[in-house]
């Protein structure tokens, strides 16, 4: 098992809480992003710095993700292409995609996108907030003691 974390977007507590449960349970983590991320020295955690350009660290993720690994994304299309591999797929917002919600999660941001292309006004994302890092502590926790049990 390993945790993948599409770094080019994650905020910064997120990743101190990613770092501090990968590190104290030993879980190899590769943070991909397409420009470099600082994080401390450790034989479990690595960056791969992918080539510049839109999705870039998305496909990268795509196409070495397994069934048995962890993604922390907000890339609702890349969480529609890991679900089905059978891979845990988890928000920064602690929002776990399932088989049960990415076609109403992907379909919903296919709608926006379109809003958006066409000159509509669909607002912004939420400003991150203590709850949304709370629930993303919570529901990483969870998945990944689930995942290292099994």
């Amino acid at each position: 098992m390993k945790v993948w974390v599409d770094a080019d977007a994650c905020p910064g507590a997120i990743k101190e809480i990613i770092l501090r449960a990968v590190m104290k349970r030993s879980v190899s983590t590769i943070f991909v992003a397409n420009r470099p991320i600082a994080i401390p020295a450790s034989a479990y955690v690595s960056t791969l710095q992918v080539a510049h350009g839109p999705d870039e660290a998305d496909k990268y993720i795509a196409e070495h993700a397994s069934a048995e690994d962890i993604v922390i994304t907000q890339d609702i299309p890349l969480a529609s292409l890991l679900v089905p591999k059978g891979a845990s797929v988890i928000s920064v917002h602690g929002n776990l995609f399932t088989e049960n919600n990415i076609g109403e999660r992907l379909f919903v941001r296919n709608m926006l996108q379109e809003i958006r292309d066409t000159g509509g006004r669909t607002g912004g994302p939420k400003p991150f907030s203590e709850k949304d890092k709370q629930q993303f502590a919570n529901t990483f926790d969870k998945i990944l003691t689930k995942r290292l049990k099994a």
